[in-house]
């Protein structure tokens, strides 16, 4: 598998694990991470023997958001060099979000500033309840733009202005209270809650799953309910009759285990 520098991967029972690799700086990212985060969620879409992904961090924090050095460098240079920059944070949270794979992340620690935009992206995110969240940008006098789309989405905009326009520090149980978070638990329960969450994914058709990531996405975002109507159709008459439906429906009535349920 193709080597990294700011961030580490392994794959073990299909699970692809990618770990943010800047623990001296607190994962804080920086060009080089934002290229290889989104390199590796791209290439995790053709990895045929992984069903999931697992986004956490080395170190002691998950990531204190964008790298401030990296930052001031950009902030000096043209508005179209600037401008450029931006798109590769905006990209990378969107090749997270569209990846067909589940992701999971986990949250230690400091979660910072952009740090939520990694979270927000992922399907589902847990964390630690001494982790420590914060939408600072404001307290720099920034705004947490290319975050916000997903952060919006996860938290609703009522909640969304309270976090951003106040910039406070939560801690994992109010990011669970606000929904940042599906859910904080104390350090030595978080593996194992994340390791049940993942039995779940693997029993599950990885096609289905793939098919359900697009139908949310477009129903919350694109179609009217009429429109829903005709494309929801659709969607189940073609999974009916794939293969992977045709496995689970007969698997289910044979009452045996669905072939792609590792034994």
């Amino acid at each position: 598998m193709k080597d990294y520098n700011t961030i580490e991967i392994s794959t073990d029972d299909r699970v692809l694990t990618i770990r943010l690799n800047r623990p001296d700086k607190h994962n804080a990212f920086n060009e080089i991470m934002l290229r290889e985060l989104t390199d590796i969620f791209n290439r995790a879409r053709h990895m045929a023997d992984v069903i999931c992904i697992v986004l956490r961090g080395n170190g002691k924090s998950f990531c204190s958001g964008v790298d401030l050095n990296w930052m001031k460098d950009v902030a000096n240079n043209s508005y179209e060099k600037n401008y450029n920059e931006s798109l590769y944070l905006a990209n990378c949270f969107y090749t997270i979000y569209t990846c067909p794979k589940p992701s999971i992340a986990i949250g230690h620690g400091s979660v910072l500033g952009g740090a939520n935009g990694l979270l927000s992206a992922c399907d589902m995110a847990y964390c630690t309840d001494d982790a420590v969240f914060s939408l600072s940008e404001v307290k720099i006098g920034i705004v947490p733009a290319c975050i916000s789309p997903y952060v919006i989405k996860r938290v609703g905009e009522y909640a969304a202005r309270e976090l951003m326009i106040t910039g406070k520090r939560i801690s994992g149980k109010e990011a669970e209270r606000y929904g940042l978070v599906n859910r904080s638990l104390p350090s030595a329960e978080l593996d194992i809650e994340v390791g049940a969450i993942i039995s779940q994914l693997k029993s599950s058709g990885p096609a289905a799953m793939s098919h359900c990531k697009i139908l949310i996405d477009k129903v919350s975002n694109s179609l009217t309910m009429k429109e829903a109507i005709e494309f929801t159709a659709r969607m189940i008459a073609e999974i009916r009759a794939s293969d992977e439906g045709q496995e689970g429906m007969n698997a289910f009535l044979e009452k045996r285990k669905p072939n792609w349920v590792k034994p």
